[in-house]
């Protein structure tokens, strides 16, 4: 698990980021012009979920354009809309990436990495192997309905607002404020740390 904006931070359940990655996360930086930063969340229920969310991590890496500059660590989510124990709970987690790709070129990437993972559409509120959610895209705020800027429901969300928070703690939802005070608003009842489960900086 990463917390790169928090340097200093004392969670024992955090492991700090290892000198090499830092240095190869900042190099590659360097092959990119003016990015802009987003946040995207990811969630899986069904198959290997651990395991499906670090290939996606790793696929949104190898997209040229993209690098991932932070990983949060692991929830895992009792489904929304649902029957109680009529699916199995997710894993959600959070990575900030540094992008050139425009919103629209991102949320393509999105669907393609959710498709090389087998996602289906067919129902809302079904079980899914794979969501790649674009939360937030520098300040951008556009109420397109092909996508609208931030999530318009994140600000609810709690199983994207704490990942967002671990890994970025001062971070803000544009037009909605800081994570913070928005997490505190809501409930976090069945959303709960993995700490026996982490995802890793693509290397």
């Amino acid at each position: 698990m990463t917390r790169p904006f928090t340097q200093g931070h004392t969670d024992p359940t955090v492991q700090p980021v290892p000198a090499s990655v830092v240095e190869q996360v900042d190099a590659a930086d360097a092959t990119l012009q003016n990015p802009k930063r987003a946040v995207v969340s990811l969630g899986a229920n069904l198959g290997n979920r651990l395991e499906t969310l670090q290939g996606a991590i790793d696929a949104l890496e190898d997209t040229p354009g993209i690098r991932v500059k932070a990983v949060s660590p692991v929830y895992e989510t009792e489904p929304w809309g649902v029957e109680p124990g009529s699916q199995p709970s997710y894993f959600n987690a959070v990575a900030v990436l540094k992008t050139t790709l425009p919103p629209s070129s991102l949320l393509e990437r999105a669907h393609a990495v959710e498709e090389a993972f087998h996602r289906v559409r067919d129902e809302r509120w079904g079980p899914r192997t794979l969501d790649v959610d674009i939360v937030a895209y520098a300040d951008l705020l556009s109420d397109d309905p092909h996508l609208t800027l931030p999530h318009p429901r994140a600000h609810e969300r709690a199983f994207v607002l704490a990942p967002w928070h671990d890994v970025d703690p001062d971070a803000e939802l544009p037009g909605r404020g800081p994570v913070t005070q928005l997490l505190d608003a809501i409930t976090r009842q069945g959303v709960t740390q993995r700490p026996d489960l982490e995802l890793r900086l693509p290397e």
